[in-house]
């Protein structure tokens, strides 16, 4: 196998499919990136079995192979590459040995064999949605925070894709939070509900350009999902189970409504938290009459208080919140005003917008009002 690529190409490929190189892993092979120009297109693949990333790569064969490289070793090699407009050429004989040549650095590293390598699984074409790449980033960047870390329970660690007709609804919750976007798609589509990986989705959205006049192909299988854009492929093994009832979480009901201006609630509640250190679960206590929310937050540091005018209808309220999951919500939202519903000091809170496009729950917490 012989190939030459512009430096700055090569490296773009590596930098997409480097994200499903496993970090551990009991399997050597699955440690390579797979080069694959057997077929008269160049090919970079990376598969940790959980996801894999295929990417097409602009490249000259010269002569046509496939090697599996080891996938730390090969991009620190690329990365550390004089010029960025470099021709590489990477050359491998049928023993695997490799050399990697560039202006006067010569590389020599040891492959291994491309058939080797676990490749990509299949999945028909048949049912599939067709969104922006920007309309996909945003989804993923405005609900992706609500996802949980802790393993413990699979299905919050991954968010529903629901369609339905021309509606596509996206679901992230960790048992404090739940966030849900909704979205317009041009076409009617047939109605599916899958679980996408976090982490899968985390990756896509830093692999996608946002450009809205460049689409994602979503295609979905029984046990996968497949995502196409510009020259790559993304596959992800589906969380198997039953999603949560969302829609039994979900209240019209309200005691108080507020309007209020976005900006200046997300500054006075970053500015409470500068006296909180990361594990103080000290709330932010927000206490609403007439036409004032008063905010108030007491730590082992000091105490902050601030006042912000509001559009109130409906009851006073005194309500507690961990302040990290109102900075989260308000960061993502784009609205200059935003509208908050609420029951009682117990009850969820909703931040939603008209047409609810978006809707945010976050429950509030316990506070000993004595103290307030």
């Amino acid at each position: 196998m012989k190939l030459t690529f512009q430096k700055t190409a090569l490296l773009n490929g590596i930098n997409i499919v480097l994200k499903a190189v496993p970090s551990k892993t009991t399997m050597p092979i699955l440690e390579c990136i797979l080069i694959d120009a057997s077929a008269g297109e160049i090919k970079l693949t990376a598969n940790d079995m959980e996801l894999g990333i295929e990417t097409k790569v602009e490249g000259t064969i010269l002569e046509k192979g496939k090697i599996a490289l080891d996938a730390r070793l090969f991009s620190e090699i690329i990365r550390k590459l004089s010029n960025e407009d470099s021709l590489v050429t990477i050359e491998a004989d049928e023993k695997f040995n490799t050399t990697i040549t560039c202006e006067n650095s010569v590389f020599k590293i040891q492959g291994k064999d491309g058939e080797e390598f676990s490749y990509l699984p299949y999945i028909e074409k048949n049912k599939y949605v067709c969104l922006s790449q920007f309309s996909l980033k945003e989804i993923i960047r405005q609900t992706i925070f609500s996802i949980s870390a802790n393993d413990s329970n699979k299905m919050m660690t991954g968010e529903l894709f629901e369609v339905t007709g021309n509606s596509l609804k996206v679901v992230a919750l960790d048992g404090h939070r739940m966030a849900i976007r909704k979205l317009s798609m041009k076409d009617t589509y047939e109605s599916t509900k899958v679980i996408v990986p976090g982490k899968t989705l985390n990756e896509i959205s830093k692999i996608l350009t946002g450009d809205n006049e460049k689409e994602v192909l979503i295609f979905f299988g029984p046990n996968h999902i497949l995502f196409e854009f510009d020259e790559t492929i993304v596959i992800s093994r589906l969380i198997e189970g039953e999603y949560f009832k969302v829609d039994q979480m979900l209240s019209n009901d309200y005691a108080t409504k507020i309007l209020i201006r976005r900006r200046e609630f997300l500054d006075c509640i970053e500015r409470a938290s500068i006296l909180i250190r990361e594990n103080d679960k000290k709330p932010i206590i927000l206490n609403i009459e007439d036409t004032k929310m008063n905010l108030k937050l007491n730590s082992s540091f000091g105490t902050m208080n601030a006042e912000i005018s509001v559009h109130k209808t409906g009851q006073d309220i005194m309500i507690g919140f961990n302040p990290k999951f109102l900075i989260d919500t308000l960061r993502i939202i784009d609205d200059e005003e935003i509208t908050l519903y609420m029951m009682n000091p117990k009850s969820p809170c909703f931040i939603k917008n008209e047409d609810e496009s978006y809707i945010y729950l976050i429950l509030p917490v316990n506070f000993n009002s004595a103290t307030v």
